[in-house]
């Protein structure tokens, strides 16, 4: 199985003791600006930070973060969003996390997960999240269809996040508000930057956010996907292994640049 399958495979035993269960209830009260339309304003590349205590390819990145202290950390230094990984068996993270970290900041908080499931969106929704994420590569189109109206008539923004063409196609017969653009291979977790330039030239839909993910370590990273017409970048284990956060939100705030059109020959 890859990597991935037997993500889904756990998630899937997750789910059903979800649906067994009473769910926790959390305190959230907030209502931050909508994520998109913090990015449409702003002139440079914005930033989704996340908090990631470990990962799959990685294996522990940094297990006794405070994610409180992390999100304020982040917040100061200009972050357009937060993302929480809540995954606990591969990522070592909680939906509590996510409830803390949206109870501190008032920027938008994406719930970084496998979501397969409504009661998965119900959840997150609940501890604070104002933004989801549905992998194409881990649902049928028919699961994707469903997850993505449903997290939308509640009220959440969604990433739909490819990672080849076939995928970018599926997701766009949404007429999503944001893709996402994995440059890590949720089969292999290899990663590759030059994924995001690749699928954006079948992006000509302007009005389609594009957020490029993944593998972003430097300036000339981000530049890349800015010329690519990225106009966010999500960031996580750079972020999370950095010793000094200010001079890593310095390096990766470029200039966004207007995305070229390509046309079918």
């Amino acid at each position: 199985m890859t990597i991935l399958q037997t993500i889904i495979v756990q998630k899937q035993q997750e789910v059903d003791s979800l649906l067994q269960k009473k769910q926790p209830t959390f305190k959230t009260t907030k209502q931050p600006i909508p994520f998109k339309q913090r990015v449409s304003k702003a002139r440079d590349l914005q930033i989704i930070a996340e908090i990631k205590r470990a990962s799959p390819s990685k294996g522990d990145i940094h297990t006794d973060v405070n994610p409180v202290e992390q999100a304020k950390q982040y917040a100061l230094h200009g972050a357009a969003a937060i993302s929480v990984l809540t995954d606990a068996s591969f990522f070592k993270g909680s939906m509590q996390d996510l409830a803390d970290v949206a109870n501190a900041v008032d920027l938008p908080v994406l719930c970084k997960d496998f979501i397969i499931h409504p009661v998965q969106i119900d959840q997150a929704k609940a501890a604070g999240a104002s933004i989801i994420l549905l992998i194409v590569a881990a649902l049928s189109k028919q699961q994707l269809k469903h997850l993505y109206h449903y997290a939308i008539d509640h009220h959440l923004e969604v990433i739909c996040e490819v990672h080849n063409l076939n995928e970018l196609q599926t997701a766009l017969e949404l007429n999503p508000e944001m893709i996402g653009i994995n440059n890590r291979n949720l089969k292999t977790f290899a990663v590759s930057m030059q994924t995001t330039e690749k699928l954006a030239k079948h992006l000509n839909k302007e009005e389609v956010l594009f957020i490029s993910e993944s593998g972003i370590h430097t300036r000339n990273d981000a530049y890349a996907a800015s010329k690519s017409g990225a106009e966010a970048l999500l960031v996580g284990e750079t972020l999370m292994r950095s010793k000094n956060i200010s001079k890593t939100f310095q390096q990766l705030q470029v200039m966004k640049q207007k995305r070229r059109k390509h046309h079918a020959r």
